[in-house]
């Protein structure tokens, strides 16, 4: 009977006919908790039993001692039953093939017969740690969004965007106008989502409308809605976006594309809160919330003569910045991770996670097209990725030059350097204090000085 001790070490099945390569097998790997199989039907009986992480699996089984249908039937139900399992196959002289068509099924490696102890053994091992790494990269996953969502559904581990949340937190429930500044790619429309549902209308309509993707001749109809026979084609009467969305929350987006004349109108239905729909003379009475979003500098604009100044400072009641992801240090990974999650579920579930330079490229580079380029490429990555760890060159990243400014003073540019350093730990950590410690190498202790030092959240 195994001891308390075997309990604790790592599974391996070797799926075995040859009752002396047996014995040999299992006096080798003293290290590992061994359970040997003669037989596809044992075989299976100990994979649900004990659930091993790898396997090594002698392709020539009976009732096919001399061919690999059994042994391949093997393989097949270890894919079928606990798909993550590492599978490393017995070939004979001559049978690469039959090895390399069980990688194509699954297997994770092979080796060649007679057994070469020492070379099988670092086989195995590598095999032990690449399922951990898997296993890890699974447990951090589920373990995405616990600790690190804010506003419902946004994933953050960053002072900076935790401030962006509260800021709307405290709004939502106000009838001030919101403006959302930000590049391209950082979540302006998530935050709107955000603020609508953490406010008092999150049961009425939220409604989008992207300014820059309409043209303009067609925009004051999107946004005010159209009588019957108002121009040619108006073959019913029908509602704008703005009255649709009345109890609710209206979103401008890219609200620096509308053209100035139809500015006006929006400007007297912010001051007056009715509309009149084109062609029509009935004043209709509209209770919405206003947020707004825009990449392009509306204060240059209005000084331009681009953007009026009295709709600038009634839409920009409040005003929230949105950092880009590069500014967020640690959220790149905590994203990727979740990403990698429901697209591997969608589209590949043989990913698993991340392998570590995918981790660092991440890390380290500049996200100009901020969230959505790191959706975007996670998701291509997902979908064209060979082995179940997705690599730096399936994310097609290389590492580049930090950005920042240079900084002369020693000082600050060791604090700079420390503060991302661990913000980054932390994130690949999910919050582990002894393995943020590790993989800085320092001490916890150390660690702890620098966190409050720095006043980091861990």
């Amino acid at each position: 009977m195994a001891n308390a001790k075997d309990k604790a070490l790592p599974k391996l099945l070797v799926v075995e006919d040859d009752e002396g390569l047996q014995a040999q097998l299992k006096w080798a790997y003293e290290d590992f908790d061994v359970t040997i199989a003669g037989s596809r039907e044992a075989a299976i009986a100990a994979l649900r039993a004990e659930e091993p992480a790898v396997v090594t699996l002698d392709l020539g089984l009976p009732p096919d001692p001399d061919g690999v249908s059994e042994g391949l039937a093997v393989l097949d139900a270890i894919m079928a039953i606990k798909p993550d399992t590492k599978v490393i196959v017995a070939s004979g002289h001559g049978a690469r093939e039959s090895a390399l068509g069980a990688i194509a099924r699954g297997a994770y490696d092979f080796y060649q017969k007679p057994v070469d102890i020492d070379t099988l053994g670092l086989i195995v091992r590598r095999a032990f740690n690449l399922h951990a790494i898997e296993a890890e990269n699974a447990r951090l996953a589920d373990r995405v969004g616990d600790d690190k969502t804010v506003l419902g559904t946004m994933i953050t581990g960053a002072p900076e965007m935790a401030k962006v949340a509260r800021t709307i937190e405290r709004v939502a429930n106000t009838s001030v106008s919101v403006m959302l500044l930000g590049a391209s790619g950082t979540g302006k429309e998530l935050l709107a989502r955000g603020l609508h549902e953490s406010s008092d209308r999150s049961d009425r309509p939220f409604v989008a409308i992207n300014c820059a993707a309409i043209p303009e001749n067609l925009l004051e109809s999107e946004l005010f809605g159209h009588e019957k026979g108002a121009f040619t084609g108006a073959v019913k009467t029908t509602e704008g976006k703005i009255e649709q969305a009345h109890g609710g929350t209206l979103f401008l987006d890219e609200v620096g594309d509308i053209p100035l004349p139809l500015q006006v109108k929006l400007l007297r239905f912010l001051q007056e809160r009715v509309i009149e729909r084109i062609g029509g003379r009935k004043q209709i009475d509209v209770d919405v919330r206003i947020v707004c979003a825009t990449h392009q500098n509306l204060e240059q604009m209005t000084a331009d003569g681009r953007f009026r100044e009295d709709l600038f400072y009634r839409l920009a009641e409040i005003v929230v910045k949105i950092p880009s992801l590069a500014e967020r240090p640690g959220d790149a990974t905590l994203l990727a991770k979740a990403f990698l999650q429901r697209f591997a579920a969608e589209m590949n579930p043989q990913v698993k996670g991340f392998a570590p330079d995918a981790l660092s490229a991440i890390d380290s580079w500049n996200w100009p097209g901020n969230v959505r380029e790191l959706e975007n490429r996670v998701k291509r990555a997902v979908i064209m990725a060979d082995a179940r760890l997705v690599s730096a060159a399936d994310l097609d990243l290389e590492s580049e030059e930090d950005g920042e400014g240079e900084v002369l003073n020693l000082k600050a540019a060791r604090e700079q350097s420390d503060r991302k350093v661990i913000r980054h730990a932390l994130a690949r950590t999910e919050g582990n204090i002894s393995s943020t410690a590790r993989m800085l190498g320092i001490s916890r202790p150390t660690l702890y000085d620098l966190l409050k030092q720095y006043d980091l959240q861990s």
